[in-house]
């Protein structure tokens, strides 16, 4: 597989996740005159990494109603996990399944060992057994280039700093001593450099698991065919925009929600037109 420096990228983006939260602190520190916000801001940060990385798998596959599928039940999405796995030389991940008619899928789980597989039903309806296959790779590859891990922890620490943005504009302590255009400023700004932040997190690695797992399957143009049916699929069964799903979204695979103006320009997807021409010029074919 390719070298996406994806260890470089993670320290940048957490440094400045980390600079926005703690810079938070320090707004209501001067504010209040203390220092221990910028302490409470840090042990904050500390205790959301360390539940995003212990929790990702369970958080997403609850938010997604899914249940464990035993290999009887699906005897040919076992076999074809199973032989994916096995040509990473990587351990055989968990199964799910979520009743949505929504076609998704995504991975999760802080490591190969600890990782499981979630398709829906409607995915399931929709692909046939090629562009299943595709997808399978895909969200593999999610696993193995650690990126589970990586965007759950960042999703759980930039949910944080909107947060704390948030409460910092309403109710931003003693404004006689603060200077309330710095408040409004970073009240403001820190929610959209957290979310720019796990965007750009999502984006990059979207493009790096269509890479790799199209040359963990062989096969980019299955991948290409299954995100133009899927991209059709979501518009038609999209998921409603509750908290719990929007939370985990940058897991799946394509963005579950109908696409407005807005929510194309904060999508945690790059657009599918752009990820098929990708997959179309690794395969040597020239984009339609």
């Amino acid at each position: 597989m390719h070298q996406h420096y994806n260890g470089l990228k993670t320290a940048a983006l957490f440094g400045v996740l980390w600079a926005v939260l703690l810079g938070l602190g320090a707004v209501i520190g001067i504010s209040t005159r203390s220092s221990a916000p910028i302490w409470i801001m840090a042990l904050v940060g500390v205790f959301t990494t360390a539940y995003g990385y212990w929790n990702s798998d369970k958080i997403a596959i609850r938010s997604m109603q899914a249940i464990p599928v035993a290999e009887a039940q699906a005897p040919e999405l076992y076999q074809t996990v199973r032989e994916l796995s096995a040509r990473a030389n990587q351990p055989m991940p968990r199964i799910y399944l979520s009743p949505t008619l929504n076609p998704n899928a995504f991975a999760t789980g802080r490591n190969p060992r600890n990782a499981a597989v979630c398709v829906t039903q409607g995915i399931l309806q929709l692909l046939d057994a090629r562009e299943l296959r595709g997808v399978l790779g895909h969200e593999l590859m999610h696993v193995y280039n650690r990126d589970i891990l990586t965007s759950s922890v960042a999703a759980a620490v930039a949910g944080v700093i909107t947060s704390v943005g948030q409460m910092l504009l309403f109710f931003g302590g003693d404004r006689r001593n603060a200077n309330p255009l710095a408040m409004i400023a970073m009240a403001l700004l820190a929610p959209f450099a957290a979310s720019l932040i796990q965007l750009a997190i999502s984006r990059t690695r979207e493009y790096d698991a269509d890479e790799d797992g199209s040359q963990l399957t062989g096969d980019p143009l299955a991948l290409a065919s299954a995100l133009a049916k899927i991209e059709r699929g979501v518009t038609i069964a999209p998921l409603p925009q509750d908290q719990r799903l929007v939370n985990a979204s940058h897991l799946m695979i394509a963005n579950p929600f109908r696409g407005g103006a807005m929510n194309k320009l904060f999508a945690t997807h790059p657009p599918m037109r752009d990820r098929i021409a990708r997959l179309e010029r690794m395969a040597g074919r020239p984009p339609a």
